[in-house]
């Protein structure tokens, strides 16, 4: 196995970060909960990117790069800490962010993570309804090329083998903290979008040897095309890491039943989901995706597929800036 403290790192996180238990939402559902707040690391208001872009960055700069490419949604968590990350570290930013149907127009333009990216200063490129963001930042990146610039593309939420050893180091995070704590947890639930982030813990616990199962609540795809998503990057992650790849059988679990209409797009059990936790333990979630896998989470638990008194941890993937732009969505 390679030594993964070799692997070149800029310093970003507030690590480690807090793993909390959840005393009046657990009494609720009927479960023991804890949360690891990864909405706190710390870089533009927290986030899960803030982990994988340490990796990102560092590759960056090992190729000499000046400028980051990289592509989203308009309400881009991930553009808004690589807008931040460049900032910090002297690199320019241009945003390619397309337009997702369906969703709330009051506010969606112009506040939530639009309004940080522009005060990052990154370059924003708005694309309409139907037009292709990576096709847009392909053609772009080339027209920087030729402008002498020598540009970084990070993929979509990060979520390439580089950015995903932001969360081999987070499973290493948890487990230590689970002994340090004395907690028992029996699974680790979360949201699951562009796989990054369950691919890389997954990586992290089949390094460690540890067979915590890990459940992504999808917020864009049916449960067997993330499943097929997950399981193509964590077999990939093992390879760099000098792992059997084929370790990831059987690891990769995915429920695809919560996500509504699309990516982006309201579901009321999503609303109803922030609520609960916001007056039962002033927890901000996100509409997009943390909202979207905690009412998943919380389905399961009514419905018993969760076990009573279980110990489970949700990992808060952050997001809560994205509010702002669906504030119509909470106030109906």
């Amino acid at each position: 196995m390679q030594d993964f403290n070799l692997i070149p790192r800029v310093s970003i996180t507030h690590a480690p970060t807090l793993l909390e238990r959840l005393p009046r939402l657990s009494n609720e559902l009927g479960c023991n909960l804890f949360v690891k707040r990864d909405d706190c690391t710390g870089l533009a208001g927290g986030g899960n990117k803030a982990r994988k872009l340490e990796y990102l960055i560092a590759d960056a700069q090992q190729q000499g790069a000046d400028i980051l490419v990289t592509v989203g949604g308009f309400q881009s968590n991930h553009a808004r800490q690589t807008a931040a990350a460049a900032a910090k570290f002297g690199f320019d930013c241009e945003l390619v962010l397309e337009d997702v149907t369906g969703t709330p127009k009051t506010d969606y333009y112009n506040n939530g993570n639009m309004l940080l990216d522009s005060l990052f200063g990154a370059k924003i490129h708005t694309l309409s309804l139907g037009e292709d963001c990576n096709d847009y930042a392909e053609a772009l990146i080339n027209t920087l090329k030729s402008e002498g610039r020598k540009p970084y593309f990070i993929p979509m939420g990060g979520s390439n083998v580089i950015g995903s050893l932001g969360y081999v180091r987070c499973a290493n995070e948890i487990l230590q903290q689970i002994v340090t704590e004395n907690i028992q947890i029996d699974q680790i639930v979360l949201a699951t979008g562009s796989a990054g982030t369950q691919a890389g813990l997954l990586a992290g616990l089949i390094a460690a040897k540890v067979d915590i199962p890990v459940l992504g609540i999808t917020v864009s795809r049916t449960t067997e095309d993330q499943q097929q998503l997950v399981d193509a990057l964590l077999r990939d992650i093992l390879t760099q890491l000098g792992i059997n790849p084929n370790e990831a059988e059987g690891r990769v679990a995915t429920n695809g039943s919560y996500y509504g209409q699309g990516y982006g797009i309201t579901t009321p059990s999503m609303i109803s989901a922030v609520k609960r936790c916001a007056q039962l333990e002033g927890l901000l979630l996100d509409p997009v995706y943390t909202g979207k896998a905690m009412a998943g989470f919380m389905d399961l638990c009514a419905k018993g597929v969760i076990e009573q008194n279980s110990h489970q941890l949700f990992l808060h993937t952050g997001g809560s800036q994205g509010l702002f732009g669906y504030r119509e969505t909470f106030l109906t």
